[in-house]
């Protein structure tokens, strides 16, 4: 069972039937869920774009606002991605064991886990797709290159959903999701270039955005939404697959040891 725990996953389609089961779900709490995850970064973008906005100016060259909006579009995928790989996926996994009865099922644990990451991919690419919408709508998307941005949002969920499966695996209760909130995903939500540019600080705390996965995502979705010429691509996917692999094979290897022991 221990060297088990450490193959590489292997999923199948079959992971497309969990990612469908997901959905139908969803589709019942659609309304409230859209309502919650998209209201706050609405909020961001309304009360800091405009209202801070007016104060701070331009930033790099574009109104505040516009400046905004890339880092809100990616901290949506974030968010997202993270709750539903900590909240509903912990839910799924110890106190409904929906996961135990999957397994009865001809469904294997990769099928599972990767269907999860892909379900966390796809409400951050709708909730993404929500916000862009609206900064289309108020003038704040320079051309239809930001379509590219639709695809970029859905690698983000599955990178963020695969870290927080790696925390959910490892968590006893919901009040340990606080740690990975505190430690992880408040300092990538101020230090990754979402509010400010990352020039204006420090070198070490630059040097040290450049390890945090948002940061490589707003890098690319900024010049997409704004027209600027993008640099620097193929590094920052590079980082975010990364990411996305070894975060949904390590929260493999510890699902395994959790329910397969």
């Amino acid at each position: 069972m221990t060297s088990g725990c450490w193959q590489w996953p292997r999923p199948s389609q079959r992971a497309l039937a969990v990612w469908r089961r997901n959905v139908l779900v969803w589709r019942k709490l659609m309304a409230p869920s859209l309502v919650g995850n998209f209201g706050e970064p609405l909020l961001y973008l309304l009360a800091l774009g405009y209202g801070l906005g007016g104060f701070v100016g331009q930033v790099d060259g574009m109104d505040y606002v516009v400046f905004l909006a890339a880092g809100i579009v990616c901290t949506s995928a974030m968010n997202t991605a993270s709750y539903e790989c900590l909240y509903s996926a912990y839910t799924r996994m110890t106190v409904q064991e929906t996961w135990a009865a999957m397994l009865s099922a001809p469904l294997s644990l990769d099928d599972i886990v990767c269907g999860e990451i892909l379900w966390a991919g796809t409400k951050a690419l709708i909730n993404s797709s929500a916000v862009l919408l609206v900064a289309t709508a108020l003038g704040l998307v320079a051309d239809w290159q930001a379509l590219w941005v639709l695809p970029l949002a859905l690698l983000l969920g599955c990178c963020f959903g695969a870290m927080a499966l790696v925390v959910t695996a490892m968590s006893p209760g919901y009040d340990f999701f606080l740690y990975y909130f505190t430690l992880v995903v408040t300092p990538m939500f101020l230090l990754s270039g979402v509010f400010f540019p990352l020039t204006g600080v420090p070198d070490w705390v630059q040097m040290g955005a450049q390890l945090l996965p948002l940061a490589h995502g707003v890098e690319l979705v900024r010049p997409l939404m704004t027209g600027q010429v993008l640099d620097g691509a193929l590094l920052h996917l590079s980082v975010l697959f990364g990411y996305m692999v070894l975060a949904s094979w390590v929260s493999l290897i510890l699902v395994r040891r959790r329910l397969l022991r």
